[in-house]
């Protein structure tokens, strides 16, 4: 089948149905919005979903960026 072009390999550029850039933070989101009940996390006996892990996540980020926080002023 050399030279020969399949039908999948025809119109599939990148565009916003079939593509969706993420940084950590965006896919965090997205599994939390796609996935909210499914396992994120599962250590020994702890199982956090994916909603868990998102709202844990940004509890973290909001402390994180916290005014009066000591220490680490890099973080802002």
């Amino acid at each position: 089948m050399r030279g020969m072009t399949s039908i999948y390999d025809t119109g599939l550029d990148r565009n916003p149905a079939n593509h969706v850039p993420l940084t950590p933070m965006t896919f965090l989101a997205r599994a939390a919005a796609v996935h909210p009940d499914r396992p994120a996390i599962i250590e020994g006996a702890l199982t956090q979903s994916w909603r868990e892990t998102d709202a844990r996540c940004r509890r973290l980020a909001s402390a994180l960026l916290a005014p009066g926080r000591k220490g680490r002023p890099h973080l802002r």
